[in-house]
Order: structure tokens, then sequence, then C-alpha cells
């Protein structure tokens, strides 16, 4: 599975987050909205201008802008 940026990530593809880039207040609020490693996602759509990205997480949709995004390693399926 290749380890890509969740903010690279296409609309409809799923993945597992590897890895938690992001230090500091920024990762502390990434981690506690439950972005942690080993966690599933999918991409389900974006706005009109890219930014921001909603994914499905567990069994809520959370949006994320892309600078939050970029911090956010994912390993994708592609099956």
């Amino acid at each position: 599975m290749p380890i890509i940026p969740l903010r690279n990530m296409a609309s409809g593809q799923r993945g597992v987050i590897s890895k938690v880039k992001a230090d500091g207040e920024l990762g502390r609020r990434i981690r506690d909205m439950g972005l942690v490693p080993g966690t599933p996602i999918l991409i389900q759509g974006r706005a009109p201008l890219k930014d921001p990205v909603a994914i499905r997480i567990r069994d809520f949709t959370l949006t994320l802008r892309n600078n939050e995004a970029d911090d956010i390693l994912v390993a994708v399926d592609e099956s």
C-alpha cells in the first residue's frame, strides 16, 4: 500500500491512517478528532475549490482544511 498525504487522496478512495506529522496544538487537535494511526477513512468529497475535504471516519463525517490534511499520512487501499 502506498503512503500519501490525505490531501492527495481522491473522492471515494479508502485508506488507513499511517502517521500524523503535526506537532503542538494542531497535532493534539487532529488526534482529539480521532485521526490516529490505524484508523480507516473514506474520502467522501471535496468543496468546489478542493478545500476543505470531507472524510468518513468511524460513524461520522469530518471536514479538514488542506493545511491540516497535509500532516496526515494515509496507506491507500488500491483494491
